[in-house]
Formats: C-alpha cells, structure tokens, sequence
C-alpha cells in the first residue's frame, strides 16, 4: 500500500512550485481541490485522510467525488472541471513516479471533463454600480478603504487575487497609474480614473504605518484577503440593493467587478483588443465573450444593415358561415 500523504507534498512542492513555479494562487487552488477529495475520501473509506492510499484513490473515488460536488455543494460544472484539472495534474505526475499503478492512474486520467454552458457574463449596469461604489461609509476607516477596493477594482478590471496582491510599489499615483503582476505572470500598466486615484490618496493618507507591503490591509494590519475582499463585497452589495432592489436578484461577486469593467472598456472603445489589454488576457479568444454580452454591438450591427423587404398582400377573413363549417371536430 502507498500512502498518498508524501507523493501529494512531493507534488506540490516540487512539481507545482520548483519545477512548474505557479503562483501562490494557483496553489492555493490546488490545496483547496485535494482538501475536499481527501475530507470525501476519508469520509467514506472511515479513515483519517493522512492514512489514504494511493490504491484507495480510483477512477470510481474519484467519480463518486465529482458527483459529490454537484450533487451536495452545489458546484457548478466549470468548478467540477477546476477540480478534475486539478486531480488529473496529480495523476499524470504519478505516472512517472508509480509506474506499477499505471493501469490505475490511466483510468483516472481517462474521466471526462463535463461540458459546460457559455453563458452571457454577468456584470453591473451604471446605476447598479454607483450603488455599489457609494455604499462604503467614507466617514470611517473601513469605508474608506473599502471605497478605494471597490473603485480601483473596476477602474483597472482587476482579478481578486491582483486586487489583494497589489503592493505600496505598485502604485504610482504621481502618474496616476499601477503596476499589476498578472496570471500567467503576464505584467500590465494601467492607468486610473480621477476619482479611483482620489480614492486610493484618501486611503492611503489613513492606511498607517503598517509592516505589510499589501496596498489593503485588515483592521490588525494584515492583508486583506481575497475571501475578505468577497465578504465586505457582499455587504455593501446588500447595503446598495435597499436602493436598487434589482440588485437582490444579481449575485455579486470580485469577478463580475472586472466583467462591468469590461463592458465599460468596451461600449467606450468599441475595440475588443483594448479590452483584452486591459484585462491582461493571454488570447482575444478569452476577450470576446463580452462582445456577446454587449447588446450596443448588436444595434450598431443592425443599424448597417438593408434588411429585406416584406411581401404587400392584405388578409382577407373567410365567410364565417364557411369557417364554421372548416373548423376541427
């Protein structure tokens, strides 16, 4: 029997940070889907999970897991995928490090991914987002940074992970601008709006003297977390949707900031590409979904084109006597 405990820290250790050299979010992705398959393993094999095995961990596991996360946490299938992603990434690794479980791993390797519906994205409407960005209470601390967070994660479209992650350096409000290390380490310059660069000087005037480098810090002078940043989000969701009661049937989450910031890039450009290096998107690909989402695109589309012409004929109503007569028994 080989215990799974030490090929998972070899993995994650050397596979995923020496070798592949991921980001710290991207672990933290990783170590949150082997967390749940082991918490579901242990649970169902009624052992400790530092006590799994490698022989224990089978294509039948592994699929009772995903069907666990769609059937009781409610996951959607994109995340089952993350998941799947995850945990075929493992598997591959011991392809090579357990060659006598080959058969195994194979079968694990051969689950498919689930397909997945391609949704409109979800984003905010003007008024939706003034709502949201005039909920924090500017007359306390916390307001205003909360303010700051809001304004600068939709002025610069920014992921959760960039938004906490970004540090005193990175910002250069002489020139008004950031500096963001991206996914995939992609690095992009992004300029502020007015009033997110006001935001951001008011912030900083009452940040402190804190050790963190972090731009947002906590009331202890920690970093804000991104699941912190989702909290005080929603909040300040709720607080907006008492005026704009519309707000309650949206679900607001860091993502959709950067969807609403997408759309504003793009129904003020009209161009997709300064969309994409707004965004700090690898491919246009990833881009165009928000030109699906735009509804301005269609009218201009529509607005060019000659459409055909209708055929003139006027209805004329049958006798009604013979209508009678026609109808269905």
């Amino acid at each position: 029997m080989t215990p799974i405990a030490p090929l998972i820290e070899a993995f994650l250790d050397q596979t995923l940070a020496r070798q592949r050299g991921v980001s710290r979010h991207t672990r933290d992705s990783y170590d949150l889907s082997f967390q749940l398959l082991f918490i579901f393993a242990a649970k169902r094999l009624n052992v400790a999970p530092s006590a799994l095995t490698l022989e224990q961990l089978d294509a039948d596991l592994i699929s009772a897991f995903l069907e666990y996360l769609e059937d009781k946490r409610k996951n959607a299938p994109v995340t089952r995928n993350v998941r799947l992603a995850a945990i075929k990434s493992f598997f591959r690794f011991l392809e090579y490090s357990q060659p006598a479980a080959l058969d195994r791993i194979r079968r694990v390797l051969a689950i498919p991914f689930k397909k997945t519906d391609q949704r409109l994205v979800p984003y905010l409407l003007r008024e939706e987002l003034q709502a949201v960005l005039d909920a924090p209470d500017p007359a306390t601390r916390d307001g205003i940074r909360d303010r700051a967070m809001l304004h600068l994660a939709v002025c610069a479209g920014l992921r959760v992970s960039e938004l906490t992650g970004l540090k005193l350096d990175d910002i250069d409000l002489s020139s008004m601008s950031i500096h963001v290390l991206g996914k995939g380490r992609r690095e992009r310059t992004l300029p502020l709006w007015k009033t997110t660069a006001a935001a951001l000087r008011a912030w900083l005037a009452v940040r402190g003297r804190v050790p963190a480098p972090e731009v947002f810090v906590n009331a202890r002078g920690e970093p804000l977390s991104r699941w912190g940043f989702a909290y005080l989000l929603k909040q300040h969701a709720a607080t907006a949707a008492r005026a704009h009661p519309g707000l309650n049937k949206k679900r607001i989450s860091p993502h959709v900031l950067r969807h609403t910031c997408a759309m504003i890039i793009l129904q003020a450009t009209k161009d997709i590409r300064k969309v994409l290096l707004w965004l700090g998107h690898a491919t246009l690909t990833t881009t165009e979904i928000y030109t699906r989402g735009d509804p301005t695109e269609k009218l201009d589309a529509m607005e060019s084109i000659v459409p055909p012409h209708l055929r003139r004929g006027a209805f004329q109503p049958s006798d009604r006597l013979i209508a009678l007569l026609k109808r269905p028994t």
